[in-house]
């Protein structure tokens, strides 16, 4: 691989395969005094993942968007094998967002055979989509840091949809001394509220028009919270509601501390109030800021 010039504006998206072309490129920005951001996903790229990558541009010089579906954060029953991939989509996406270059590494490339280690976290990954998917965020520490050991950007850029995911990757960032910036960017929606999420994709039409009514209902119950509103009776309220819109299983609806994200039963300092629940065969997760009322 030959590393492109410090201007990509005439070039098609470059796409990495191992460390070693990743590295190469770096050095090359590196060399030329540029600063670097990383935008990791697993791909099937919508506006919400786009708009991660212009924010990158506007905090570095250069963006490297990474396309990995990471197997070590799917438990066997999960979806790993049918979420959605378009490689030559997702590319097409990332140019058209200013994004610089696209690392898209293979599983053998990321876990060579022999691969023996594992990272355990705790703290903000203990709870709501730790308890019901306990494989998640381990994976998820082991394949971000890689990611950061890969491509030693300067910032990464990560969404609040997934906001325990962001909690967990700047408590391990600050705890392995990963000189890495970890930056969130406010969750991205459709007209009606719905976050952009991948596995939207999952929702047939009657599952796409009662799918908004999370957003809604964590958004009344976060504005009577800060209001004073009982926590337990508003939590019952969320559940309830979400329910006759047609959701199926509801996995939690919790008021946490913003940072620690501790469990709270009230809102004396910011909190954040989380939830996760099925529409049809999709897991929706959604979050809402809760600020308390002056």
């Amino acid at each position: 691989m030959t590393p492109i010039a410090a201007d990509p504006s005439s070039r098609p998206l470059p796409i990495l395969r191992t460390v070693e072309d990743l590295r190469a490129q770096v050095a090359v920005w590196r060399r030329d005094g540029l600063t670097v951001a990383l935008v990791p996903t697993m791909g099937a790229l919508h506006d919400g993942h786009l708009g991660l990558v212009r924010r990158g541009c506007e905090l570095a010089d250069r963006v490297i968007a990474s396309v990995f579906v990471n197997p070590t954060q799917f438990a066997p029953h999960e979806d790993f094998d049918r979420y959605p991939r378009d490689e030559g989509g997702d590319a097409a996406k990332l140019a058209s967002a200013g994004c610089h270059a696209l690392y898209a590494p293979t599983v053998r490339a990321m876990y060579p055979q022999g691969f023996a280690t594992a990272i355990s976290v705790g703290g903000p990954a203990e709870g709501l989509c730790g308890a019901f998917r306990p494989q998640m965020f381990g994976g998820v520490a082991l394949v971000v840091t890689k990611l950061f050991l890969q491509a030693l950007p300067d910032v990464a850029v990560f969404g609040e949809k997934d906001y325990q995911q962001l909690m967990v990757i700047r408590r391990f960032t600050r705890d392995l001394d990963i000189p890495v910036r970890v930056e969130g960017l406010p969750t991205v929606r459709e007209a009606d509220g719905l976050a952009m999420s991948s596995r939207n994709a999952y929702l047939d039409a009657a599952e796409r028009a009662g799918a908004p009514e999370l957003y809604r209902a964590l958004t009344l119950a976060a504005d009577a919270l800060a209001r004073g509103a009982e926590a337990d009776g508003v939590l019952t309220g969320i559940r309830g509601r979400i329910a006759e819109a047609g959701f199926g299983t509801i996995d939690y609806v919790e008021l946490r501390d913003a940072e620690t994200l501790e469990p709270v039963t009230s809102v004396s300092r910011p909190a954040r109030l989380l939830a996760a629940a099925w529409m049809g065969k999709a897991r929706l997760i959604d979050n809402v800021p809760v600020i308390p009322a002056a």
